[in-house]
């Protein structure tokens, strides 16, 4: 689209990560299982089982946080410490820059099918290793640990994301098949948010064409932070009651 500013406009993280959630409750509570787990599954109209849809709505949200990998000053640069830096300072350099290849269609692709291909070659130890690592950048991107980017706050990420990934190993199976959707779902999720900007995205990378439907003038202003992600926080919830009332 034609007339998208060169300027940098970063959606914050927590605004991508309640977006994330939000856009996988009504998926999860909309769409039947053969669209969230396809091609595993191909026909019927089975609905994810509540468990699943909670587990779904964290991951998402961390996944939310994924195309700013090429992003050495985002929220993803500092979940893990001096280690996520290092590889968000190499991923933007491999990209072009922020707002490049990881902000695109192929690379949704990329990590949907990256998920699938590490749970079917990798099985369960690569399922949880991708949970705590998602778990990780939704507890960054929502303010769950002290202020700063020391070890005492990534540090306290670690703590929480390791305590969050034992609890979901009692429930979450070797190969979710619904976890690719998930992923590429949290990813699409932030592509969307950063189009609103006037910056928007190259999502037909490697071509130059820039998409962008400048709506959002400033971001990290209040409508954002006290409006918009309360707004998904709070219709999150809702479709989460819808699901544990209507399930039978």
């Amino acid at each position: 689209m034609v007339g998208c500013s060169t300027n940098l406009e970063v959606v914050l993280g927590h605004s991508h990560a309640t977006s994330g959630a939000f856009a996988w409750s009504v998926a999860a509570a909309t769409l039947p299982l053969a669209a969230l787990t396809y091609p595993v599954l191909q026909s019927g109209e089975a609905r994810l089982g509540p468990v699943d849809v909670v587990l779904g709505v964290f991951l998402t949200a961390g996944a939310a946080l994924l195309p700013d990998a090429d992003h050495p000053k985002g929220t993803i640069a500092h979940v893990l410490g001096p280690l996520s830096y290092f590889l968000c300072k190499v991923i933007s350099t491999i990209a072009g820059g922020h707002r490049q290849a990881t902000h695109s269609f192929a690379f949704v692709i990329a990590a949907a099918y990256g998920t699938w291909a590490g749970m079917h070659w990798i099985g369960r130890g690569f399922t949880l290793a991708l949970v705590f690592f998602l778990l990780a950048l939704a507890v960054r991107a929502l303010h769950l640990y002290p202020p700063g980017d020391g070890i005492r706050s990534w540090g306290t990420i670690v703590v929480l994301a390791t305590a969050g990934t034992f609890a979901m190993d009692h429930w979450i199976s070797d190969r979710p098949a619904w976890l690719p959707f998930c992923v590429g779902l949290g990813a699409f999720a932030h592509l969307i948010g950063d189009c609103l900007t006037d910056r928007g995205c190259r999502l037909f990378w490697p071509f130059k064409l820039r998409t962008c439907l400048p709506i959002i003038e400033r971001t990290g202003n209040k409508v954002e932070t006290w409006i918009l992600t309360p707004l998904f926080a709070v219709a999150t919830l809702g479709v989460l009651w819808h699901v544990f009332t209507t399930t039978p």
